[in-house]
């Protein structure tokens, strides 16, 4: 068996999607009787300062000949990546053998593999790796893309939790143009496929995520966690016509790029995190609707942010109090943590107050510097200010941000099992 990698193929301004490129090649080797046996779509980390629009990258897994499989690739490449963007960087990796085989993809390229999904590399990095295993592989411009493409090649003994996409794709004569996908059909096939396929529209806001707003060549993607279900919403949606279709293999809603953290202190740039803590600072909303907070531990603080566009997820982030023990996940950029989901773990249920006069039931005032309080009226008195119960709208449990505001690899809360009760956006 051969894997081939591809990566950086597509541009954010001008279209173009590496999902295509590994679909032609797919045909391609399909045309001349090769069996294709799957195609990774791989997510790598969200936080990379070079990604492409989603930083995917593609794998191929065929029992075409190397040599063969890697001129097909490379002519895809060359026929259809937006090398004119200067942030694209195409790549090409070729490896021979079969994916699962630990010979043929050692356990350094599978170490690559997954830190390229929580991490950074380098193009030596990738280059040398490439020398070292007798990997084919070809750059463009700087060739940038062969860090994701080797990732990709590694990919299938790195991870193990995995989802599908089915992905329609458009007439070449139609890329740029308006799309045309009816949209009650849509929320209908997604209601009936409910939880098996998610994330294929948001219902709050009406909106059908799963068809994309850039120029590129997808007409729409479904995921879920059964391939059939997701063609058969695919199947279900009126619109413009399909030109060609591919249910991909991918780590999209799985988690992959979180890192677990033991304290506060271990934070940094560039990667996403789940890590625990507790409320230090309420909630405050500032200019353009973002609502942050400070969370602590015994190693320092944390600030955390619940950005404009996760909508309602703002209203969960701002019923938190000081004093509650949250478990926080998303990626640190700039030393704050963007929330893609938290968990509320102990919630606070009392606050302190000003005491009340049992006799007359006012408000009692204060009886100067460390004197408590007293009532005026009647005389009476009160060492400090006392716990009262206070009702909170939020449950304990996991929230999230909706899905019109996830990120692909972001697992969905109704995905699989929780440490705590969830609470899923649909």
């Amino acid at each position: 068996m051969t894997t081939v990698g591809i990566d950086d193929t597509d541009s954010r301004t001008r279209g173009m999607c590496t999902t295509y490129v590994a679909h032609r090649v797919a045909t391609a080797l399909e045309s001349r009787g090769y069996d294709v046996a799957r195609v990774l779509l791989v997510r790598l980390n969200p936080a990379v300062e070079h990604k492409t629009r989603g930083n995917a990258a593609l794998a191929l897994h065929t029992e075409a000949p190397v040599d063969e499989a890697f001129e097909l690739a490379r002519d895809a490449v060359e026929t259809a990546a937006e090398v004119g963007d200067d942030r694209t960087n195409p790549g090409l990796v070729v490896a021979p053998g079969d994916p699962a085989d630990p010979e043929a993809v050692p356990d350094a390229v599978v170490d690559f593999a997954r830190e390229a999904v929580r991490d950074h590399h380098g193009i030596d990095d990738a280059l040398a790796c490439c020398a070292a295993f007798g990997y084919r592989s070809e750059g463009w411009k700087n060739g940038r893309g062969r860090i994701g493409a080797l990732a990709a090649v590694g990919a299938w003994r790195a991870l193990d939790d995995w989802t599908y996409e089915h992905i329609a794709y458009r007439a070449r004569e139609r890329w740029g143009s308006e799309r045309t996908v009816d949209h009650d059909s849509v929320f209908a096939a997604a209601a009936d496929a409910y939880p098996a396929v998610w994330d294929t529209v948001d219902r709050e806001a009406g909106e059908t995520v799963c068809v994309p707003h850039t120029p590129g060549p997808i007409l729409y993607g479904i995921r879920g966690d059964d391939p059939a279900a997701c063609r058969a919403v695919a199947d279900r949606i009126g619109g413009e016509s399909v030109a060609s279709s591919r249910t991909f293999v991918t780590n999209q809603g799985t988690d992959a790029h979180l890192r677990d953290a033991d304290a506060l202190a271990d934070l940094a740039d560039g990667r996403a995190y789940r890590v625990d803590g507790t409320v230090a600072a309420p909630p405050e909303t500032r200019r353009g609707g973002h609502v942050f907070f400070e969370i602590e531990d015994d190693t320092g603080r944390a600030r955390c942010a619940a950005f404009e566009p996760t909508k309602r997820f703002r209203e969960r982030v701002r019923d938190l109090r000081v004093g509650d023990v949250v478990t926080v996940c998303g990626e640190v950029s700039e030393g704050t943590l963007k929330l893609e989901k938290f968990a509320l773990r102990e919630r606070v249920t009392t606050e302190r107050t000003t005491p009340t006069c049992p006799d007359c039931e006012r408000t009692m005032e204060s009886a100067g510097a460390d004197q408590g309080y007293r009532c005026r009226d009647c005389k009476t008195s009160a060492p400090g200010k006392v716990a009262v119960s206070i009702a909170r709208a939020l449950e304990p449990g996991w929230y999230e941000v909706p899905p019109r505001a996830r990120r692909h690899v972001a697992r969905p809360l109704v995905r699989g099992s929780w440490d705590a009760p969830t609470h899923p956006e649909r």
